[in-house]
């Protein structure tokens, strides 16, 4: 008896509630299938040989067998690193007679050295080639006992 009295709009909404509840138990359904499909497998990944991460389980003819005692752990010792000539040869790319600083670049190594006018030996200029000790200041290398090369 309700029913018969229901306007075309009131129908219409009834409708589209009908409608979208049973799409909403389509998805239901349809995310309750995918579950029992994939589950663990999305889940797991791979390692290459160049050490990438792919979905892909690796091809197993290019594996190579490492030895045990080939793979170095821990910090090497002391001995097998080589020391350094503490006294350094390099020429002077820049020097500020009024400010006291400039900087030196290494011929070994090509690194920029910091000097400042109160580790000077001799007086200095750019371009020329001079001989220092090289020490760890406040922030970054930094020249000392700085004197002309001859």
């Amino acid at each position: 008896m309700g029913r018969s009295q229901e306007t075309f709009n009131k129908k219409e909404v009834r409708n589209k509630k009908e409608k979208k509840r049973q799409e909403k138990e389509k998805k239901k359904l349809a995310r309750k299938e995918s579950e029992k499909k994939s589950g663990l497998d999305d889940m797991i990944a791979y390692v290459d040989e160049n050490g990438m991460i792919s979905s892909a389980p690796p091809d197993p003819t290019k594996k190579k067998d490492i030895k045990l005692e080939d793979i170095a752990t821990g910090v090497p010792n002391r001995d097998s690193i080589e020391d350094e000539d503490p006294i350094r040869k390099g020429i002077v790319t820049f020097y500020n007679d009024s400010k006291g600083f400039g900087f030196i670049r290494d011929l070994e190594t090509q690194e920029s050295v910091f000097v400042h006018a109160n580790n000077l030996l001799e007086e200095i200029s750019e371009d020329n080639v001079v001989s220092f000790e090289k020490e760890m200041g406040p922030k970054g290398p930094a020249a000392t006992q700085v004197k002309l090369f001859k």
